[in-house]
C-alpha cells in the first residue's frame, strides 16, 4: 500500500548522511529494525523506489529515516539531497527480517547500522543495553554515524574499525576474526548482523567458524 506524506525536517549528520523525518500516516506501524521502500512523489521519479530503515520507533509521532547519500547516483539518495521540508514522498509498507532480540553484539558497515539505530533505542528505553557491544566498519572517522550517541550509549562497548585511516583508539582494516575475538567473549551472545552483502557473508562465516549458532545470528536476508 502507498502512503504519500511530506518531509517535516531535514538535517545533516555526516558529510554524506542526512535524516528525514515526515508525516505518520494514520494507523502505520512497523517493527524497529524493519525499512521500507520510498519514492519522490515527483514527475519521472514516483517508480524509482528505494529501500530505507527507520531510525524512528513506532510509539514516535513522525517517521524517520536515516540515509547515506550517493551524489554520483542517478536514485533515491540523490534525490534527496536536493528535497526541501514540504515535498512528498511515496512511502510503502514495511517489511525485513532484523527484529530485537535483546542484548547482543552488533556487527555493522557502514550504512547497515540503521535498523540498530532502532533497536539500541529500544534497548536503552528499556534499560536492557546490558553488555551490548557495537563493532562498527567505516572507510574513515568522518563516516561514523551518530558516533557521540553510541559512545555516551556504550562506552568501551563501541568499537569503530577503519579501512582508510590508521588512527589512535580506533581498529584498522576490516572486521575479521582476530577483531571479532578481541571483543566477544563467548560464542552463546546473539549477534546482529547488518552491512553490504559481501561483508555479511564473511562475517556471518567467521562467526560460525568460532562456533556460533546460527540460529543466534540475526540478519537482513538478501
Amino acid at each position: 500500500m502507498e502512503h504519500i506524506v511530506k518531509i517535516k525536517d531535514l538535517q545533516k549528520i555526516t558529510h554524506d548522511v542526512i535524516r528525514i523525518t515526515f508525516e505518520k500516516p494514520d494507523g502505520y506501524t512497523f517493527i524497529p529494525g524493519q525499512a521500507a521502500d520510498i519514492s519522490v512523489n515527483q514527475p519521472n521519479w514516483e517508480e524509482k523506489k528505494s529501500c530505507f530503515t527507520f531510525t524512528s520507533l513506532p510509539e514516535d509521532e513522525d517517521l524517520e529515516f536515516t540515509v547515506k547519500t550517493y551524489p554520483s547516483h542517478q536514485r533515491v539518495t540523490n534525490k534527496l539531497l536536493a528535497a526541501q521540508v514540504g515535498d512528498e514522498i511515496i512511502l510503502q509498507d514495511p517489511f525485513g527480517d532484523i527484529r530485537n532480540q535483546g542484548e547482543g553484539i552488533f556487527i555493522a558497515g557502514g550504512a547497515g547500522i540503521t535498523p540498530f539505530i532502532a533497536i539500541l533505542k529500544i534497548l536503552e528505553q528499556k534499560g536492557e543495553i546490558g553488555n551490548s557491544k557495537l563493532i562498527f566498519a567505516n572507510k574513515k572517522a568522518q563516516d561514523i554515524i551518530d558516533a557521540k550517541y553510541f559512545t555516551n550509549l556504550l562506552g568501551q562497548n563501541f568499537i569503530n574499525v577503519l579501512s582508510d585511516e590508521n588512527i589512535k583508539g580506533y581498529e584498522n582494516g576490516y572486521i575479521n576474526s582476530e577483531i571479532i575475538e578481541k571483543y566477544v567473549s563467548g560464542n552463546s551472545d546473539t549477534f546482529y548482523l547488518c552491512g553490504p552483502p559481501p561483508m555479511m557473508n564473511a562475517v556471518n562465516e567467521i562467526l560460525i567458524a568460532l562456533g556460533v549458532n546460527e540460529n543466534k545470528i540475526i540478519k537482513e536476508s538478501y
